[in-house]
């Protein structure tokens, strides 16, 4: 058994799922109900990304004609955009946390607009949970009930289908995995899925981290920059940091340990193009609702205290410029400026 799993994490290390763009996520619970979730975004080309404060009471749709799923947001959020045609990552205010990361297995279900079948595009997919949910168990259970389909497309300007999964944690500690396998929605949801990176499927990822389980971490840990063995990293190190209900302590904690599965800047490989630089990273405190931004080509965390932030319906959309590399010094809610929300890209 032991060998055929090692020789099964050899297959993973060559497969040409690993030929993505990485990222990784992990969540931290601590003492007194804090709990924080970190990502990093990891990709071989620039990734522009802002933030952004979105209302509540903002009419939404798919972008994907005439079936598409139309909502007003129930909840405001501040957001991580990506080229400023998606939402990448974000928090809302009661504390949900959304983060999108490629999954190159991914496979959407065919959408007909004949059939009559509602549909959402994928740029919206992480931001129809923050608009619509207070918790993982809202968003389990209603997006478990396929009343409208992911609808994908090729990133724009490029040749690249999007081939994304979601992650979702809330302020309990609860936390779900949506994939699209074989165009069939698949739902892990459960409150030890504290750990999610790339390919392989989430399924076979818990599976090889149970192996290494067995593998003191301090005498041993998989060094590379491959999704599998940075989720064994990011799962053992997560646990292994102190428990602790100081918040600056755990915050850097948890900021440790993202940064110990990022991926140096400038690093390329043609010979491995999963090897990608890790462009940004955030953390959110859930308890405090504080989202924290970090651009690695800057030298300053930046955060946004949402409970400083006016929500209300009416209220103009907010942007805080760091595409240009600009830099901020700590709680920066004062210094986003009212402009036109970005438009989400749709078919």
């Amino acid at each position: 058994m032991r060998v055929l799993l090692i020789l099964s994490m050899m297959v993973i290390a060559v497969s040409p799922f690993n030929n993505i763009q990485a990222c990784t996520r992990v969540v931290y619970k601590g003492p007194g109900n804090l709990i924080i979730t970190a990502r990093s975004m990891d990709w071989r080309d620039e990734i522009p990304a802002n933030l952004w404060v979105l209302k509540r009471g903002t009419e939404r749709n798919g972008l994907v004609g005439s079936n598409s799923v139309k909502w007003k947001s129930k909840y405001g959020s501040v957001v991580t955009s990506s080229w400023d045609i998606a939402s990448a990552d974000g928090m809302n205010e009661k504390g949900l946390v959304g983060n999108m990361l490629w999954l190159a297995e991914s496979v959407y279900p065919k959408f007909d607009p004949a059939s009559g079948k509602k549909g959402v595009a994928i740029s919206l997919w992480l931001q129809y949970v923050l608009d619509n949910f207070a918790s993982v168990d809202e968003a389990v259970k209603a997006l478990s009930k396929e009343e409208f389909v992911i609808v994908s497309d090729v990133i724009p300007g490029s040749d690249k289908f999007t081939t994304l999964h979601l992650s979702v944690s809330d302020n309990t500690g609860d936390n779900a995995i949506f994939e699209y396998i074989n165009g069939k929605l698949v739902v892990h949801h459960n409150q030890s899925y504290t750990v999610m990176t790339n390919s392989p499927v989430f399924e076979e990822q818990l599976a090889i981290n149970q192996y290494w389980k067995n593998i003191p971490g301090t005498t041993m840990l998989p060094g590379t920059n491959r999704a599998a063995d940075r989720f064994v990293r990011a799962s053992y190190y997560i646990n292994a940091i102190p428990a602790t209900d100081n918040t600056h302590v755990a915050v850097a904690s948890v900021f440790s340990v993202i940064r110990n599965c990022s991926v140096p800047y400038g690093i390329s490989s043609k010979e491995e193009p999963n090897i990608s630089s890790t462009r940004w990273r955030t953390v959110a405190d859930q308890k405090n609702l504080v989202y924290y931004f970090e651009n690695v080509l800057t030298p300053n965390v930046v955060w946004v205290d949402l409970k400083k932030i006016d929500f209300s319906p009416g209220t103009d959309a907010k942007k805080l410029e760091l595409d240009k590399g600009q830099t901020y010094a700590g709680e920066s809610s004062g210094k986003f400026i009212s402009v036109k929300p970005f438009s989400f890209v749709g078919l």
